[in-house]
């Protein structure tokens, strides 16, 4: 009964958060540019989520209230003076760790953007126009159509984007195999991959693609992720618990430097970035064979794909650039339901990558012993029930209004538990299918 009374409470607390107007305000001397995020009605009083830049670069995020009849740029200019201080230029080196040019601005390299799609058209259509807004001055986009049912996607790009996209089809679902797919589709030094739901930065491609020029032992780069709206309660408490979002300091992993700070590296991935905003050099990813096809959304291993690459390619002695300023804005999940389902995803793809990681690179099974009670720790502190430390409102990383339900928290221990049962059921499901293709073509 007294679970049930907890429930209750918890989706009554749920359902009682507001909106939150997402802008971003320009700090430009004594100047200031308000302006609302992709897709947002201008900026009105209440609460408001900003993205802070300064010359036009992301420098931090607050959660300020506009009050009636206030001028909304004035009190939010203000509280980011106040609040958000200016950033080392990029040419600082962020950690000792890091080569010297890490943060140098190159020629970015020839690119190729890869979005994986699914039934999925108008937000394709969203995301494409702003991918081809783009700065970069060489790149071109994939688009994977990944077990379509309809005709709708080729249809969009073949009507509205003709040769400004290539469209290729895969028919087995799957977003890892979806985004081995593109990689072995595409012409570019540098493959960046990103989602269906986002829109991008006009400089998303540029920031995140000029630091491979500028370092030779980069094999990996990803960006800052941030809403694009908090128009439900999901939106508002997903982001206000972190969301994808890694901070606002550049930094660079380098297995021949470990970070003295990440005692479980590499094996913590998720520190990274995430796959909605990631960038490898093509002929890195392609050596370590792409991503694992059994991990990833539309198998049974729900997930953490992104992680696998990211990990495959450290192991292999390559350097990952984290770089704030190459931002795109995601449409975070809308519903409760939505919530529980990515939840228990997260902690699926988390243990299912740890296993795809050891199956397909036995020796690092020593290594991953050694950090083993850390890691145990490290993700009962992971899923832990968040009541009142860290940040809770979106932008506010000192107090958590909205704390995080344990239903969550106990669905994401659930998925963690069946990560390495799905992975093994995603492995035997891609064994059925190349031999159900091999019968087939006899």
């Amino acid at each position: 009964m007294a679970r049930s009374s907890r429930a209750r409470e918890e989706i009554r607390r749920f359902l009682d958060i507001g909106a939150v107007q997402v802008a971003e305000l320009d700090l430009d001397g004594d100047e200031a540019v308000l302006r609302p995020g992709p897709g947002s009605p201008p900026v009105t009083h209440g609460e408001v989520f900003v993205l802070v830049r300064r010359g036009g670069r992301p420098v931090g995020t607050l959660l300020g209230r506009v009050p009636e009849g206030a001028d909304a740029r004035v009190v939010l200019a203000e509280r980011a003076r106040a609040e958000c201080a200016p950033l080392p230029l990029p040419s600082v080196r962020a950690d000792a760790g890091a080569p010297e040019d890490a943060g140098l601005a190159g020629e970015p390299p020839y690119t190729s953007v890869v979005v994986a799609t699914r039934e999925r058209a108008g937000q394709l259509a969203r995301a494409l126009d702003s991918l081809l807004a783009q700065d970069h001055p060489r790149f071109e986009i994939v688009v994977v159509d990944n077990a379509p049912v309809t005709d709708e996607t080729r249809e969009l790009v073949e009507r509205k984007y003709a040769e400004r996209v290539r469209y290729v089809c895969e028919r087995v679902p799957g977003l890892a195999i979806a985004h081995n797919t593109g990689l072995a589709a595409v012409q570019g030094e540098v493959v960046a991959f990103t989602d269906d739901d986002v829109v991008a930065d006009p400089r998303w491609l540029t920031e995140l693609t000029a630091p491979f020029a500028a370092d030779a032992g980069l094999g990996c780069g990803t960006g800052l992720i941030l809403p694009a709206r908090l128009t439900t309660p999901a939106q508002v408490l997903l982001e206000g618990h972190g969301g994808f979002a890694k901070g606002f300091t550049p930094r660079t992993y380098d297995p021949a430097r470990p970070p003295g700070d990440e005692p479980l590296f590499p094996f913590t991935a998720g520190r990274f970035g995430s796959g909605a905003n990631m960038a490898f050099r093509t002929a890195v990813l392609r050596s370590v064979g792409g991503f694992d096809p059994a991990t990833g959304a539309g198998t049974a291993a729900r997930g953490g794909d992104d992680l696998y690459g990211f990990v495959r390619v450290l192991a292999q002695g390559h350097r990952l650039r984290y770089t704030p300023s190459a931002l795109v804005w995601h449409h975070h999940r809308e519903t409760w339901q939505d919530l529980e389902t990515q939840a228990y995803g997260y902690g699926a793809g988390l243990t299912a990558y740890l296993t795809a990681v050891l199956v397909n690179r036995p020796a690092l099974l020593p290594a991953f012993l050694a950090r083993l009670p850390r890691g145990l720790a490290h993700a009962r502190t992971l899923t832990a029930v968040r009541e009142t430390e860290g940040g809770g409102a979106p932008g506010d990383h000192d107090v958590r209004t909205h704390p995080w339900p344990r239903r969550l928290s106990r669905l994401q221990r659930r998925g963690m538990l069946y990560g390495p049962v799905g992975y093994v059921r995603a492995r035997r499901a891609l064994r059925a299918t190349a031999g159900a293709t091999v019968r087939g073509a006899r």
